[in-house]
């Protein structure tokens, strides 16, 4: 099963300034690709746990006695921990965005390359799926999440057409929304719009936002003193939420500050952020976009 070459991978490990005796967290396993850089440089007392809800993941499980694989969504990371008697880690690595091998597989919907039912579920058990996004959801709600997933300022008039066009017959394929958002779709930018409608949806169908910040805020709980966490994000929607996670432990709004104006973090960046050179953009496309951040827990 093919997915993609793990992106910064020695600098997204190194940030977790692995302790060979400690207990690291995997939280977007996929191909296994980091988890298995990480495993290289654990001691036999050392331990790792990695997270992943797609199915077909599970197939990569690494066949190592330190290695756990949880089939589960990473904002759940605390709860299943405590039930491996875990409660506190030395690091916590993750990669977001959607792997290769999900964009690879036409019937999973994720590409803008394939005819494929509507779909895009990264957990294939969950029942909310682009079909229902495109087909049941108000106008109003349709518009939000183009305009606020998507940043797309045709939002309005999108939502307004899917609209008209499933009163005389439901959209389940996608060559049918492209069909649908045609006049949107002008042919020199045919490509980038399309992958911000896709992104709007995909992010609706799978709540990744909401997971992420649910994520990031069990973080300073689960991290020991000095641990480290080491994050790739995708697009400016992610990132904006991580940086300011750690900046100042919020996502929105200011924290309280004293008297001296100063306010306590529970997280310190570890040096500035960090993207891909020019030559791994080269070999491995989809490092284009990606941004490293890490931090230590205080």
């Amino acid at each position: 099963m093919e997915y993609h070459n793990p992106v910064l991978l020695k600098e997204t490990v190194d940030g977790l300034n692995i302790n060979p005796d400690g207990v690291y967290v995997d939280v977007t396993f996929g191909g296994g690709g980091h988890s298995k850089e990480i495993l290289k440089r654990l001691s036999d007392r050392g331990k790792l746990f990695a997270f992943d809800q797609d199915l077909d993941a599970l197939e990569n499980a690494i066949d190592d006695s330190r290695f756990t694989l949880i089939n589960e969504n990473f904002r759940h990371i605390r709860r299943f921990l405590r039930f491996y008697g875990v409660k506190e880690v030395d690091g916590v690595l993750a990669d977001f965005g959607v792997s290769s091998h999900q964009f690879d597989v036409a019937e999973r919907g994720f590409s803008t390359r394939f005819e494929a039912d509507l779909d895009m579920r990264m957990n294939q058990e969950s029942e909310l799926s682009a079909f229902h996004v495109v087909n049941e959801y108000s106008e109003e709600r349709l518009k939000q999440v183009f305009s606020e997933y998507g940043e797309l300022r045709a939002a309005p008039a999108m939502a307004r057409l899917i609209l008209e066009h499933r009163e005389k017959e439901p959209i389940v394929t996608s060559e049918q929304l492209k069909g649908v958002l045609k006049k949107f779709l002008p042919p020199r930018h045919e490509n980038k719009v399309l992958a911000q409608i896709y992104q709007a949806i995909r992010i609706e169908v799978n709540q990744e936002l909401e997971a992420l910040k649910e994520f990031l805020q069990q973080t300073p709980e689960i991290l020991k003193k000095g641990g480290r966490l080491s994050v790739i994000s995708y697009h400016s929607l992610e990132d904006r939420l991580v940086k300011r996670f750690i900046r100042n432990g919020m996502f929105e709004g200011e924290p309280e500050r004293d008297m001296f104006g100063n306010f306590e973090v529970p997280l310190k960046k570890v040096n500035g952020l960090i993207v891909p050179t020019a030559q791994e953009i080269k070999s491995n496309s989809r490092a284009r976009s990606a941004k490293l951040r890490i931090a230590e827990k205080l």
